[in-house]
Order: C-alpha cells, then structure tokens, then sequence
C-alpha cells in the first residue's frame, strides 16, 4: 500500500500534465531541440582529412583518398566515446584504428601522416 502511494506521489497523472501544457502555451510552440552541430563538425573533420590525405597523395602513393577517409570516418565514429581525448584508453582506441586503417593501404609507415590524421580526429572528432 506504500509503494503504492509513492507512486502515485512520484508519477504525475497524464491529465494532470496534459493541463499543465495546455495552460503553458510557449510548452506548446516549442521546436524539438536540434542535435545537428556534432554532425556539422564531424563533416568538416572528413573534409579536413580529404585534404591531408589528397596532399599525401602521389604518384607512389596510388591511393583511393575517399576509401581511405570513409574508412577512417566509419573506424573512429564507432570507436571512439564522448570525451575520449580526455583519456588515455581512448587516445590509444582512436590510435590503434587509426593505425589499422592506414595498414590496410600501406600508409602505415609515413608517421607524419599519421599524426597529421589524428591531430585532425582529435580536433573534430
């Protein structure tokens, strides 16, 4: 019976909230909040990285830029958390993706490049 009047006190009745709207009326108007600046940062961090890697290219480099970008975009958006430039299990996570991505074309051993790639993740990712 006390758990009972607990719930009762905790859970609002929906009449009682539909009231509450309906005397409020800017609760009505309301737009749904917009989640859409991540994503805008998360776009121009691939564009930064089509960048390097289309200055990276040459002709004893004969690689698909947009492969490798898409593939770096897709590793590290599954990756990496919020916050994890704050520690050190997620720098070494993003690392090792990243490593592994560009071992999958050969660009393993330019560590320039490499760095110049994860400076990039690291600032809009």
């Amino acid at each position: 019976m006390l758990q009972h009047q607990q719930k009762e006190l905790l859970i609002p009745r929906r009449e009682d909230m539909i009231g509450l709207v309906d005397r409020r009326p800017e609760l009505r108007a309301q737009p749904a909040p917009q989640a859409s600046p991540p994503v805008e940062e998360e776009e121009r961090g691939k564009a930064a990285l089509t960048e390097l890697f289309e200055d990276a290219k040459n002709s004893d480099t004969p690689i698909m830029v947009e492969r490798v970008v898409n593939d770096i975009d897709q590793i590290v958006r599954i990756v990496r958390f919020n916050g994890w430039q704050d520690t050190h299990a997620g720098e070494r996570e993003v690392k090792k993706a990243l490593r592994k991505t560009l071992f999958k074309y050969q660009l393993h051993q330019d560590t320039d490049l490499f760095e110049r790639a994860y400076r990039y993740i690291e600032e809009y990712y």
